[in-house]
């Protein structure tokens, strides 16, 4: 071997004739069954193949590999595998020149051919789909980075490849139990894995797309959708392999893929969307890419889809006949995996994104009557409830844990005015979530978990609240939107299918707007309503349950407890624990702990409430006016607001509003389309100024 190798460097022009003898030979040979012999030329063949770098060795390749075919064709499992080990050999040569005209369809071909072999003996069929994967990273590495090779990310090639890794992904997926021996040699699966992820990491961008559709036409023909964990499990595998910059190319692939199976099984959009959740997670490094809405967008349209199958019973309302029996309970797990994907997108974002989508959803907020941007057609007022009961759910995951140092910018008006015209809905449920997704803006400081329940607290010092000075953009957002916000907490209040959890979840909005966004005038409008509340649940002109009435007697001590504490003015705090011991003998249905527990023990009626159990307006008024605050507000009674203005106005404001409101809804109501076009658009077009008309200050001007 020695002096054929040294023969063969020192006359390179001899290399084909030696490489031609060499494949006559180990033809006549493995055609003989000598296969000795065809190990021995197979040898020679690699050990010239390795040594010889010269000019000519392209001819000498093309005897070599008429060697590993021939070997590979052989029905013999050991020839096969002999074959294999000489083409990886091969595959890890650096070649100084290219070859234009080598194929390796042949080898693509036959190694996918034996990563599934069924051949009987266990161990022996192991082998000879080791050595298909083997081969099959050979190709890829040989041809992945030479622009002159068969071009092996096309669909011809991968739709063999790819399927091959992936079969045998998940043929090892229940085999855990290996003897100690076997575990320090590389299993099957590992193998399988280590070349997916090499191939997935030489996958340039324009190849992505190739290298996916296989992976999803797997899936689908092998309905792997469903039980979810092998198809996370090949996208974990893609997103990690993948460069990062290319990961929203694959979730676009999903998002498409998603959108081609709407009329799937619920379980198969189901795994599908749990799939996006996983990818999205690992995609988090900013790559969602150019498609931030589409994601949504997607996602939305699943959301309605799944609505309008769930209440028509039929993938396909306009046919007669029910093509697949629906069920209900598949599509609701749907409906929760969307909802679940929308907040694990929203979490991978900038602030500045996050806040874009928030409005995004909220702009698909149908409204009936008004603004049916994704009511259903086919699933009438139920459909367009449970659409925005969904969208409201995205919304809560979209917020939780939103951060912001500037409330203007993460709630501006065209986001707070369509939540807040929710709250005024008679649906317990949709002013719930309206409460849910203020309550996660508001919260920057993590107070909110510590008012989880409604209580009376004597020292709220063992809360350790974290509260900060208010900004200038706080001052400004409250000066803004506060009146709207104090007008949905009494509101909200007032409404009679308002239940515990309402109660808590307004106790809680108090609580945080103390402590988040108020100056001295916003802690003085904040007693203003705790007050206007106590007198609400006092009129007799309201026919309210006596548990509501209770309620909202609880919930202003309870607040007014807290923000007599958190003003630090001793008066204050003692004539609201003065009223609250008195309470407690006399009253205990007026405090949040007999109220707000399992079946309450409510009073037949509320008539005897009067005198030292009521907090006093004249009192707090005094108390605080001694220590700086504004008297003549603290002493107009608080009357919600339909605007943002001022709000110690005339008393019979309240009334106009209420007029105005009804002549509003029954203009919207009655009146020709045209007409309510034609004032929409009239509104809009006062408000834009011809340049020429506008005043500018001279420093603007040249």
């Amino acid at each position: 071997m020695e002096k054929l190798t040294f023969y063969a460097l020192s006359a390179p022009e001899k290399l084909d004739r030696i490489g031609a003898y060499l494949s006559e030979r180990l033809s006549r040979d493995v055609a003989r069954h000598r296969y000795g012999y065809v190990c021995i030329a197979m040898e020679a063949l690699d050990q010239l193949l390795m040594a010889c770098h010269c000019q000519s060795i392209n001819l000498f390749v093309e005897s070599f590999l008429k060697m590993v075919r021939k070997l590979l064709e052989s029905d013999k499992p050991n020839l096969q595998i002999l074959g294999t080990n000489s083409f990886v050999k091969f595959a890890n040569i650096e070649e100084d020149t290219p070859s234009y005209h080598r194929s390796y369809d042949f080898f693509v071909s036959r190694f996918s051919e034996m990563c599934h072999s069924s051949y009987e003996d266990p161990d022996i069929r192991t082998k000879i789909r080791m050595a298909g994967i083997k081969g099959l990273q050979g190709v890829v590495r040989k041809t992945v980075n030479d622009e002159l090779q068969a071009n092996i990310w096309d669909p011809q090639h991968m739709d063999k490849i790819v399927p091959s890794l992936l079969f045998n992904l998940q043929s090892g997926e229940g085999v855990e139990s290996r003897s100690p021996s076997e575990k320090e040699k590389e299993s099957p699966v590992e193998l399988t894995e280590r070349c997916f992820r090499e191939l997935l990491g030489r996958a340039a961008y324009g190849n992505i797309k190739n290298a996916v559709t296989p992976v999803l036409m797997h899936l689908d023909n092998h309905s792997l959708w469903e039980g979810k964990t092998f198809a996370v499990r090949c996208f974990k595998i893609i997103m990690y392999s993948i460069q990062s910059q290319h990961s929203h190319l694959v979730i676009q692939q999903l998002l498409g893929h998603l959108d081609a199976n709407s009329k799937s099984s619920a379980t198969v959009r189901a795994g599908i969307v749990e799939v996006l959740l996983e990818a999205a997670a690992i995609a988090a490094s900013g790559s969602v890419g150019p498609t931030v809405l589409e994601v949504f967008n997607t996602l939305l349209r699943q959301l309605r889809l799944s609505v309008d199958f769930e209440l028509t019973g039929s993938y396909d309302p306009g046919s007669s006949m029910g093509t697949k029996i629906i069920k209900t309970h598949g599509e609701r797990q749907l409906q929760e995996a969307v909802i679940r994907t929308i907040g694990s997108f929203a979490n991978t974002l900038p602030t500045y994104q996050r806040s874009e989508v928030m409005l995004f959803i909220m702009g698909k907020i149908p409204v009936p009557g008004v603004h049916p941007a994704l009511s259903s057609s086919c699933s009438g007022p139920e459909g367009t409830r449970m659409i925005q009961i969904m969208l409201l759910k995205s919304l809560v995951q979209v917020t939780a844990g939103f951060q912001t140092t500037n409330m203007l910018t993460a709630l501006p008006s065209s986001f707070l005015e369509p939540l807040l015209s929710f709250s005024l809905t008679e649906d317990p449920e949709v002013r719930l979530l309206v409460i849910h997704i203020l309550l996660s803006l508001i919260d920057r400081h993590d107070n909110r978990p510590k008012f989880s329940a409604i209580s009376i607290i004597s020292d709220i010092s063992v809360l350790k609240l974290k509260v900060d000075k208010c900004s200038r953009q706080d001052n400004l957002f409250m000066k803004k939107h506060g009146q709207q916000l104090y007008r949905h907490i009494y509101l909200g209040c007032k409404e009679q299918s308002s239940g515990r959890q309402h109660y808590e979840n307004l106790y809680n909005l108090l609580a945080l707007l103390s402590m988040e966004l108020a100056n001295e005038e916003v802690v003085v409008d904040l007693i203003r309503l705790a007050l206007a509340l106590q007198d609400l649940a006092l009129s007799t002109e309201e026919s309210m349950p006596v548990f509501n009435r209770c309620a909202i007697h609880a919930l202003a001590g309870a607040y007014l407890n807290l923000i007599c504490q958190l003003t630090t003015v001793p008066a204050f705090c003692q004539h609201i624990h003065e009223v609250i011991e008195v309470r407690q003998k006399e009253a205990p249905f007026l405090l949040p702990e007999d109220i707000f527990i399992e079946g309450p023990k409510l009073p037949p009626s509320l008539e005897k409430v009067e005198g030292e159990v009521l907090f006093l307006q004249s009192k707090i008024t005094e108390v605080l006016g001694g220590s700086g605050y504004n008297i003549d507000r603290l002493a107009t009674p608080y009357i919600p607001q339909y605007t943002g203005k001022q709000d110690w106005a005339p008393v019979g404001m309240e009334e106009q509003e209420r007029e105005r409101r009804r002549q509003v809804v029954e203009k919207f109501q009655k009146a020709p389309f045209e007409e309510i076009a034609a004032h929409c658009g009239a509104r809009t077009q006062s408000r834009s100024v011809p340049v020429y008309e506008m005043k500018f200050p001279d420093l603007c001007v040249y």
